[in-house]
């Protein structure tokens, strides 16, 4: 039987950091949670909720970091930059989808969900790509249950995913890239 000390865990981790791999994986789950919500949006016939919009956002923004960290992971700085807006990125979304949930499950009859999201001038999404990032739904319905779920949890679960292994890839994957 192998011994499996902290050392060799942190290089299996290491490794597991600096591959196309596990950026790929990263990029690949924000792909299909992107998809996914554009499947239930224009196929299903559900209509996205100011805070659906800010959580998109915030795949998308994971979608991006694999990607950064996918075609960088042999760079350190691009491993730092990848790193940085996936961690940036899983909170927000868990922050984001907290708050949809306590909307959810608290309705109160004076909190109102805006149809107008809050992006920047200079970032204007929901002009630019409307059928992705504009609100028209209430944030209080909850439109479906999958696996006795509903969506708003099932993106607390999501992000916290992702919170919790950015903070178990976060130093091995700023540590020096070991050319083979």
């Amino acid at each position: 039987m192998r011994n499996l000390s902290f050392c060799s865990i942190f290089h299996c981790f290491k490794d597991f950091a600096h591959s196309k791999l596990a950026w790929g994986i990263l990029a690949g789950s924000a792909l299909w949670l992107e998809t996914s919500a554009l499947f239930f949006q224009h196929v299903m016939d559900m209509a996205p909720c100011l805070m659906c919009v800010y959580l998109r956002l915030a795949t998308f923004c994971l979608l991006i970091a694999g990607l950064i960290g996918f075609y960088g992971h042999r760079n350190r700085f691009m491993r730092f930059t990848a790193v940085s807006i996936w961690g940036m990125s899983a909170f927000q979304g868990l922050s984001v989808a907290l708050e949809l949930l306590d909307m959810q499950t608290n309705p109160s009859p004076f909190a109102v969900c805006s149809f107008v999201p809050n992006f920047p001038a200079w970032m204007p999404l929901h002009e630019w790509l409307p059928s992705m990032f504009l609100p028209v739904g209430s944030c209080y319905e909850i439109p479906i249950y999958i696996l006795g779920l509903s969506m708003a949890e099932w993106m607390v679960v999501a992000f916290c995913v992702y919170a919790v292994l950015c903070i178990a890839f976060f130093i091995p994957a700023l540590s020096r890239t070991v050319e083979k």
